[in-house]
């Protein structure tokens, strides 16, 4: 069975600005109808009871020239054409009534009726005498008066909704301007303040958006606090422990051959690693990193990376392209990916380069979920003891530094994937040259064996 699609609204619906607009341009059709239906009543009674009175008075003078045989005065008469069956009924049963209806029929009207009147009748020796008088211009004047109330009622709407809109609209942009801010500081921007100018003075008077940018302005500054009192801590204990691991070093190369001295050796050597990964780590939290960018080919970088680790790691090359980066940057960072794939993952381990895209993968157990939802965690693996977490915090920050983008995943056949995205470098010439690659082969006589370039051309 083909499952029904559901109706989804449009993003911009759930707005403050729409649902605002929404809900003032109902309350005030709602007001305005309740305020106009409340006038018009009230005057249309009014206007009706004037024109009764005005009725029943010329049918007194009406009934006096009846009794005392004179003739009628114009507008009234005996069972008049055109009275209202209603109101012949109510005569002829003794009694006096007044009702808005059509007037008599008058020259040149083409409906063959009159205009509205208000009619009263009274008994007549069993008949009718009645009596009407002209209510076309009353009926003139509550017709203008209800067109009065619908333009007044829109015009009231509308600037109300442009007044509402323009507070509304106010509200939002600060509120847009606190979440921009918090976006900021989640990217790791913690100089980001809102700096809102009501939160200036603590004596003036606040707002709630005001009183959520000031909250927001003192979670980052202490934040920032914090992570700066952390940052100087590592980068200190790091500083700290390199003169006596130094110290240690020597002398343990002057111990006696053995098991023992292999034993601590290799624990110096581990110490002095993690010395130097926590002192990159500050150095790249403190974001003082400066780059050294330079055109090379992807492919003989990721070859050499691994023949330097010594691994049986198996190199896939297809397409390879050129890159602007930092070397010794990517060496690390791919150094890094292919080293977390063989202490925590399970060979075969295979590092593929097609385009400007690196990518390691192994048929270990993969990543860990907490690592695919925020991020590698330094201090933090599930590899019981195999390592610190360092390694690949470092590849993501050194990433980050030389341009890339660094992401992690689960491969298709099972295992951890690692795919490094790296800027391709374009040369301006050869995109002027229709796509021809010969003018960029005619010049690499002048790189590197590597693919750099002694000096960079212009690149977009």
């Amino acid at each position: 069975m083909r499952r029904r699609r559901r109706f989804r609204s449009p993003s911009w619906t759930a707005s403050l600005t729409w649902k605002s607009a929404v809900f003032l341009t109902a309350m005030c059709c709602t007001l305005a109808a309740l305020l106009g239906i409340l006038v018009h009543t009230a005057v249309t009674r009014q206007t009706v009871e004037h024109a009764r009175e005005k009725a029943l008075a010329r049918l007194e003078v009406v009934t006096d020239a009846y009794e005392a045989g004179e003739p009628l005065p114009r507008g009234s008469g005996i069972d008049p054409p055109g009275l209202p069956a209603s109101l012949r009924s109510l005569a002829a049963g003794g009694e006096r009534g007044t009702v808005v209806a059509d007037g008599p029929h008058r020259p040149g009207d083409p409906d063959g009726q009159g205009g509205p009147a208000m009619w009263a009748a009274g008994p007549a020796d069993g008949r009718a005498l009645a009596t009407w008088t002209d209510y076309s211009h009353s009926a003139r004047t509550i017709g203008g008066l209800d067109r009065a109330i619908i333009g007044s009622s829109l015009l009231a709407i509308a600037a109300t909704l442009l007044v509402g809109l323009f507070a509304v609209g106010r509200v939002t942009r600060r509120l847009h301007q606190s979440a921009r801010v918090a976006r900021r500081i989640s990217a790791g921007d913690l100089d980001a303040r809102v700096n809102d100018p009501r939160t200036a003075r603590p004596v003036r008077a606040q707002d709630e958006v005001a009183i959520v940018a000031g909250a927001l302005d003192t979670m980052a500054s202490t934040l920032q606090r914090k992570l700066q009192t952390e940052q100087r801590f590592t980068a200190d204990v790091a500083h700290e422990l390199r003169t006596p691991l130094t110290g240690l070093s020597a002398a343990a190369e002057l111990l006696p051959p053995g098991r023992p001295a292999e034993l601590v050796r290799d624990r110096v050597k581990a110490m002095r690693a993690l010395t130097e990964d926590l002192l990159e780590i500050s150095r790249l939290d403190a974001r003082t990193e400066q780059v050294d960018l330079a055109v090379h080919d992807l492919a003989p970088i990721a070859e050499r990376v691994v023949r330097a680790s010594g691994t049986d790691t198996e190199v896939r090359v297809s397409g390879a392209a050129r890159v602007e980066t930092d070397r010794r940057r990517l060496e690390r960072v791919i150094g890094n990916l292919v080293a977390n794939a063989h202490r925590h993952g399970e060979p075969p381990v295979v590092l593929s380069v097609d385009g400007a895209v690196v990518t390691v993968t192994d048929r270990g157990p993969g990543f860990p979920a907490y690592l695919l939802d925020g991020g590698p965690q330094r201090f933090r693996t599930d590899g019981a003891g195999k390592g610190h977490g360092l390694g690949l915090t470092i590849a993501l920050g050194q990433a980050q530094v030389i341009g890339a983008r660094l992401d992690f995943g689960s491969a298709p056949d099972g295992g951890a994937l690692a795919r490094l995205t790296l800027p391709e470098y374009v040369r301006l010439d050869d995109a002027d040259s229709d796509g021809n690659p010969g003018a960029d082969r005619g010049r690499r006589g002048l790189d590197d064996p590597d693919g750099s370039t002694g000096n960079s051309p212009h690149t977009s």
